[in-house]
């Protein structure tokens, strides 16, 4: 099996670099510990009572579960037929006709890497916050940006250096995560609904409709209209079920990738499909006070409805569980993104510095602490804004779902290109892809609109600007000067077999310029 997945990588034009030692199991736990629900829901459940209500979040949830499956398939085929690290810009650069291989590959990759730092940013600011909230119960704390900033910081570099230097102490940590988000979060969720004096009705958890997007005066549902509001309030649900393209990024360390990878992305999707709904349910049906609850002095309704039920003690003990999880979650997105940048950097999208690997280690730590600084910076403005954890994840969101999408319009517009793996669609193909890149299509615009009204320099979405910031440099950077030597994802077997040394600063970069290095799509899958 090792031998069949190091000849098809050799195929796609690189060598075994990093170790492959993971299974199924552990593929699709990294994914299921990313897409984490219980960080996701626990970390914007203001955001979602506020935007929506209950109604919102429990029948948003089945409908982005639904249509994220379709995307979860488009991934899967495709991830089947090229398991490599790099993942949807690489893809995108394969399934593209030559003419158009090289900027298709550019400009998802700036996209994916935009994603994968925004949701490192999401996930682990949204810990540091639960840390700060649940600090205050029953003592003197009084949180304040800057102590929340430096509380990200340190987790940051915690993940970093967990990352850097405990690469086989990773899979422990896999499986320790897959237990405490399955049983722990079901213990959770039963544990809560058990203990809760009053439940609420049916009929409030699926038909309340609430806007508290009115920070002065009316919210968006009287400025718009409710289903504006409606619309905006399914990120809570969109952002949960990000992360499961890491299921391809570890494809080049997990045995079978060509099955193992395309099964974690479907199984990560479904699987918290379920157990987030599960979770969503416990906490609505729970709520005992639903004023009091949004209105709550620690600005963090989980905290509030455990409160509530449980008692400062308690409380603060579940805290702990959910932020363990977040921990976990944080810690693989980390994982995720350094590979993600690791491969980028391999084949000329970031600088050749990025795409060493630690021969002692057998991580690539240079690209670890890139993406914990870009994560520490896009955090920054949090200081200055109310919406910045929003704002993250509606980066987040769409960067990581274009680059998921153009991969998928690319297979559709350009089919004879894409050679299908063992996970085959057939005939259902290309009807799931289009419904996929539809509803991308759909999120990336309502997730760049306003969320709070009115909207002033402290309430403003700058979502549309870091999205537009990466998209000009994407598409700026290619024509004035990225076209003239980038060619799309490099192949390193093919370098070496002329002669190409690697190791030499530039000469892949001369080579790629004296047209030694093509860019052969055909080559590259077979």
């Amino acid at each position: 099996m090792q031998a069949t997945d190091e000849h098809k990588l050799a195929e796609l034009g690189y060598r075994q670099d990093l170790k492959r030692d993971w299974s199924m199991l552990h593929n699709f736990g990294v994914s299921f510990s990313i897409i984490s629900v219980i960080t996701g829901l626990t970390t914007l459940f203001q955001y979602g009572l506020n935007t929506g209500g209950p109604g919102v979040m429990s029948v948003g949830w089945i409908i982005v579960s639904f249509f994220t499956m379709f995307v979860g398939l488009g991934m899967a085929e495709i991830v089947s037929a090229i398991p490599t690290s790099g993942g949807p810009y690489f893809w995108a650069a394969i399934l593209a006709p030559q003419h158009v291989s090289a900027f298709a590959s550019w400009v998802t990759g700036w996209f994916n890497l935009l994603g994968q730092v925004a949701v490192t940013t999401g996930i682990t600011f949204g810990l540091a916050n639960l840390i700060s909230t649940t600090a205050t119960v029953g003592t003197r704390y009084a949180p304040t940006a800057g102590k929340t900033l430096g509380i990200f910081a340190a987790l940051l570099w915690s993940h970093a250096v967990v990352n850097s230097f405990g690469v086989h102490l990773l899979r422990y940590l896999n499986n320790t995560s897959i237990i405490m988000h399955s049983v722990g979060i079901s213990c959770f969720c039963i544990a809560v609904l058990a203990k809760a004096p009053n439940h609420q009705s049916a009929k409030f958890v699926f038909a309340t409709f609430y806007d508290g997007t009115g920070v002065i005066g009316d919210g968006w549902s009287v400025r718009a209209s409710p289903a504006y509001v409606a619309a905006c309030g399914v990120l809570m649900s969109q952002y949960t079920i990000t992360g499961f393209d890491a299921s391809a990024h570890l494809s080049e360390e997990t045995r079978n990738a060509q099955w193992s990878a395309p099964l974690g992305v479907l199984m990560s999707i479904g699987v918290s499909a379920v157990f987030g709904f599960f979770v969503i349910l416990s906490l609505l049906f729970s709520i005992q006070d639903f004023d009091a609850t949004v209105a709550s002095d620690f600005e963090q309704p989980v905290v509030q409805i455990l409160i509530d039920i449980f008692g400062n003690a308690g409380a603060i003990a579940l805290m702990t569980l959910i932020m363990f999880c977040v921990y976990h979650c944080g810690l693989f997105s980390m994982t995720s993104n350094s590979r993600m940048m690791f491969g980028f950097a391999r084949d000329g999208g970031l600088p050749r510095f990025f795409d060493k690997v630690d021969e002692r280690y057998r991580a690539p730590i240079r690209t670890i602490w890139l993406g914990a600084f870009l994560s520490f910076l896009l955090a920054v403005p949090s200081l200055g804004s109310t919406v910045a954890f929003s704002a993250a994840t509606s980066i987040a969101t769409i960067g990581l779902y274009v680059s998921y999408g153009l991969p998928i319009l690319i297979g559709l517009i350009w089919p004879r290109n894409f050679n299908k793996g063992p996970f085959n669609l057939r005939f259902a193909s290309r009807v799931i892809a289009l419904v996929a890149v539809l509803w991308i299509g759909f999120i990336t615009i309502i997730f760049c609109l306003p969320t709070e009204n009115p909207v002033n320099s402290q309430t403003l979405n700058y979502t549309p600007v870091a999205v537009g910031i990466v998209t000009l440099w994407a598409f700026g950077s290619w024509f004035l000067w990225a076209r003239r030597w980038f060619t799309g994802p490099v192949r390193q077997i093919q370098a070496e077999r002329l002669g190409i040394d690697l190791e030499e600063p530039g000469a892949l970069e001369k080579a790629e310029v004296d047209g030694k290095l093509g860019n052969d799509v055909d080559i590259k899958i077979k």
